[in-house]
């Protein structure tokens, strides 16, 4: 049977967060799940990406795995049903449907927000994972070489990946270059309701940033600083943060204003103070801009920078595709070369064994100089024996027919004998 790359997916465009939970892989389960792989399936390509909207496993084999990879992942986690949540996975198990879906999930055409350039990343650390642990052959190193040259030209060659293109993106993008000239500005966040929480996780692209996290339940505050490294304010101790802080970001629900111009005005600002309300209704009073060094931005201005940017992708989007599609052709080209490779290899040997037994054989006697004339001699035949199956197997691969070639040159040449004597 032949080996063919597969996939299963299970993404947000298949299962509810409360799905994507419970899948969802840490880094030591990846690495266990890719050692059983290995040690139970003999892979030598594998590939796991999980994220807070994805969990996929990409592999080589000549089976489909799908009920044993998604019972190893339930294994791993605990899940003694875990088979009842299989119809959330989508499985792809021909090479060009896997394939595809990798390069449309790495460039980030499938991603929840389009082009999210967070996936890339996540694609690069997925494949280091696994070539640390040797489950990368020559197929998957070139696969994801392909990918991220495919993905240096998408970000080259179009606007796919231009602005923020999500409400919590452009909000960090708008911090950021509004506290360029701040060393370590001291940011709080109020509240981590799904918004806050999505503003919170992208945190991390502003590393220099001191970033604190308040909300009415201590707990939820609590969870996600943890997880980011942040420090967690008790709400009652609001004011004092909100007094200290360069950035104040306001995602919290209540009827009326939150933050007031009168509340505003009892801060010391030293030079600036921006303010981002994020919520519907508005938690910021719009008049707290007159106050001196007071910047207000809410969520209509940064939603219209996102929207912008958003547009500008999806209009990419058929240059994006075109590029894919140009690079897996390459791939393919590259694929089907190296199908060919082990059958011109065997051929090598196997006319190279009859050549030097007849050497052997004739040339017992033979000078030095004899030899080497004679030997000369055969290499150059057999050179010219070899030129024409190598370009029919070639130009076999062109024409999507590198199977048939191979297993008539393989009778012909008896190659399986080479295999086994070997």
């Amino acid at each position: 049977m032949q080996i063919k790359f597969r996939a299963l997916s299970l993404s947000h465009k298949t299962a509810p967060v409360q799905i994507r939970e419970l899948i969802a892989l840490d880094e030591r389960s990846i690495h266990s799940i890719l050692l059983k792989l290995k040690e139970f399936f003999s892979m030598n390509d594998a590939l796991i990406l999980s994220t807070c909207n994805r969990t996929e496993v990409y592999y080589s084999h000549d089976l489909d795995l799908s009920t044993e990879i998604v019972k190893l992942i339930g294994l791993e986690k605990g899940m003694s049903d875990v088979v009842n949540y299989l119809e959330y996975f989508e499985i792809f198990n021909e090479d060009q449907d896997a394939i595809q879906h990798l390069f449309r999930v790495a460039m980030g055409l499938e991603a929840q927000v389009v082009g999210d350039i967070q996936i890339s990343n996540q694609v690069k650390r997925a494949y280091q994972a696994a070539a640390d642990l040797d489950m990368a052959g020559p197929f998957l190193h070139r696969l994801m070489h392909t990918i991220f040259f495919t993905n240096k030209r998408i970000v080259q060659e179009t606007a796919f990946r231009d602005g923020a293109a999500s409400l919590s993106y452009a909000t960090i993008e708008l911090i950021e270059s509004l506290t360029s000239n701040t060393y370590q500005p001291r940011i709080l966040l109020i509240g981590v309701g799904e918004i806050g929480e999505d503003v919170a996780k992208n945190m991390v692209y502003l590393p220099d940033a001191k970033v604190k996290i308040t909300n009415r339940t201590y707990s939820k505050a609590e969870e996600i600083a943890v997880e980011m490294g942040f420090e967690v304010v008790p709400f009652e101790d609001c004011m004092e943060a909100m007094q200290e802080a360069d950035v104040i970001v306001s995602s919290i629900h209540r009827d009326d204003p939150f933050i007031t111009k009168k509340l505003i005005s009892k801060f010391e600002i030293q030079s600036y103070k921006l303010l981002v309300d994020l919520s519907v209704p508005r938690s910021i009073e719009t008049t707290v801009e007159d106050v001196p060094g007071v910047i207000l931005y809410n969520v209509d201005n940064i939603r219209s920078k996102a929207t912008e940017a958003l547009e500008k992708r999806l209009s990419s989007i058929p240059n994006v595709e075109s590029i894919i599609e140009e690079s897996i052709e390459e791939f393919y080209s590259w694929k089907k070369e190296m199908m060919v490779s082990p059958t011109i290899n065997k051929l090598k040997q196997s006319l190279e064994q009859i050549r030097q037994e007849e050497l052997s054989r004739y040339l017992k006697n033979s000078t030095e100089e004899e030899f080497a004339i004679i030997d000369k001699i055969t290499k150059s035949m057999m050179q010219k024996i070899l030129k024409v199956p190598v370009v029919q197997l070639r130009a076999a691969c062109k024409r999507d027919e590198a199977e048939e070639m191979i297993e008539i040159i393989s009778d012909l040449f008896d190659l399986d004998r080479v295999k086994n004597d070997k």
